[in-house]
């Protein structure tokens, strides 16, 4: 704007109609101020500093906000972003209500009635709200905004939707509790909530990134059998039983789509724990969809490794690793890769997880009797060109998968075990012919997920000796040694999201001689070493030398 904003000449009316005739932005419009303002931030604050001067109410700019602290304990953070207010306790302990309609009745007339103490009411930016908001989200624990357990009931319906509005409808303690904690897992990116009953009442955990966090908790143990009972009630579990593990499901609305909720309940000898896993299939597939590879941070000669083992046109390309290493995403990624619309994919998981186009997926339902090894026979008489298992559990079905490998079919699964030289003893372990295995066996990789240093605050930071030390490193200053120093971003972890490492084992006919013959494994991994076998703990060192993660968290992952 070419001149600065002079609204001295409003009519700005004071009694009750006309004030509830004449709201802000009818007076802006009706002065062409709307059109004015639009897009110009600074001329917005001016408006509303010169509103706040004419309404004669004090106008607090972004800063003030920052320096009071906010009373999410008489006006919870969901009810107070319902109502595009905001209450702050100053230095001298006095409440502050913000509000940036002043002439919004309604609103004033519900603060006179919520809020028993007095406060002092305050003009700002709806900008500066909505920003004091967004700074101050992490705070939406799993127990913010939720009344005391002692002065209320424990009834309440299911709650389908999780949004903030109608968390702050929810009339029951307990079930704010539960959606409020589904809601902020879900803000943070978390994989599972973890419910621990203990002496002193219920904890709650997130795991995200591979790690558990701890963000909140309650005193009594009669509330935190209320919330397990909330939580049996939703995966429609039998409530009265609390001798015996139960398993269950439930979904929940969130951001306009359905996500499917996994429930365990374990008896402890406190009570009952609960861990809930979140499945958000559509933004997992939406994720997959075009995932390729390289999106998985590995490095290049992997890569290569990997393509080549994924294009081969028959035998098994085996992933193996501790639950949760993304064996199976690195799969879906090969897939992607492969699928052409010239061949015939089938896969068959525990549960399908990610839907892929133009892909035939079959889901693990054992109640029925459609088994790992029965649904991998029928899978044969399907006419496929490529395979995916989701997870090798027996002998049965180890035997189908090499002979599916053998008879001309690309076979892609995965197996636990530590690194690419332990599957060999797996298979073994589960009567497989050692010659059928090494005939069938194209490849193996092995690989871990590192969290990476947050990227907003990332600095350097030396390792002491002793852990250098202790980590085989003698050549520090080679090394880009980088660390997260905590802050919004990353919930103040330091990490933000995750990198795969991987070592991978190519086969060849001095190996394949090796393992039918029962050589020792270490002359094994020396063979393969010399043939250019990367380890994981090797992988994960560049990673730190580029300064991408922390010896601290390579150590955690990879011994």
């Amino acid at each position: 704007m070419n001149s600065p904003l002079d609204i001295r000449h409003l009519a700005i009316p004071f009694s009750v109609a006309e004030i509830a005739a004449a709201r802000v932005r009818a007076l802006a419009r009706s002065c062409r101020l709307v059109e004015a303002l639009e897009g110009d931030e600074g001329a917005e604050h001016v408006f509303a500093l010169r509103l706040g001067v004419t309404v004669k109410l004090r106008m607090l700019g972004i800063a003030e906000m920052h320096a009071m602290e906010p009373a999410f304990d008489v006006l919870p953070y969901a009810e107070a972003l319902a109502r595009e207010c905001l209450l702050l306790r100053a230095a001298n302990q006095h409440l502050v209500l913000v509000i940036a309609d002043p002439f919004n009745l309604d609103l004033r007339s519900w603060a006179d009635e919520r809020l028993e103490a007095a406060v002092e009411l305050c003009v700002a930016h709806r900008g500066d709200i909505a920003a004091f908001f967004t700074r101050h989200e992490e705070t939406l624990r799993a127990m913010d905004g939720i009344v005391s357990m002692q002065q209320t009931n424990s009834h309440g319906s299911h709650a389908e939707d999780i949004s903030l509005r109608s968390i702050s409808e929810d009339t029951s303690p307990v079930v704010r509790l539960v959606n409020s904690t589904l809601y902020d897992a879900l803000k943070a990116g978390a994989s599972d909530i973890h419910m621990e009953t203990t002496p002193g009442g219920l904890f709650i955990k997130y795991r995200i990134d591979g790690v558990l966090a701890h963000v909140g908790g309650n005193q009594g143990m009669d509330h935190a059998e209320q919330i397990i009972s909330r939580i049996k009630v939703m995966a429609e579990l039998d409530i009265a039983e609390r001798r015996v593990p139960q398993d269950g499901r439930f979904k929940v609305a969130a951001n306009g789509r359905e996500i499917d909720i996994r429930v365990s309940i374990m008896p402890s000898i406190h009570g009952e724990d609960a861990v809930l896993r979140i499945l958000d299939k559509q933004s997992l597939s939406d994720q997959v969809v075009g995932l390729r590879l390289e999106a998985l941070g590995f490095d290049v000669p992997t890569l290569k490794a990997l393509r080549e083992l994924s294009e081969e046109p028959y035998g098994m390309l085996l992933a193996t690793g501790p639950t949760g290493s993304g064996k199976t995403t690195t799969l879906y990624a090969a897939i992607n890769e492969i699928n052409n619309g010239h061949d015939k994919i089938i896969t068959i998981e525990d549960p399908v997880e990610y839907l892929l186009p133009g892909v035939l997926q079959i889901p693990v339902n054992e109640k029925k009797g459609l088994t790992f090894a029965r649904g991998l026979r029928s899978i044969l008489r399907h006419d496929p060109d490529k395979i995916m298992v989701g997870e090798i559990r027996d002998g049965e079905t180890a035997q189908i998968a090499v002979q599916a490998a053998l008879t001309g079919h690309l076979v892609l699964t995965t197996v636990h075990a530590n690194n690419v030289f332990d599957v060999l003893g797996r298979f073994t372990h589960m009567g497989v012919d050692p010659y059928s295995l090494v005939a069938a066996l194209n490849g193996i990789v092995a690989q871990r997920l590192v969290r990476i240093s947050c990227p907003e605050c990332v600095a350097p930071a030396m390792p002491d000796a002793e852990l250098l030390a202790a980590s085989g490193i003698d050549d520090p200053q080679t090394f880009k040694f980088c660390a997260g120093i905590g802050c919004a971003h990353c919930r103040g972890t330091g990490f933000k999201g995750r990198k795969a490492v991987a070592e991978v084992l190519i086969l060849d006919d001095v190996l394949r001689e090796m393992i039918v013959t029962r050589e020792p494994v270490r002359r094994i991994k020396e063979e393969a070493y010399r043939k250019g076998t990367r380890l994981l703990r090797d992988a994960g060192l560049d990673m730190v030398r580029r300064g991408e993660t922390t010896l601290q968290e390579l150590n955690r992952v990879v011994s």
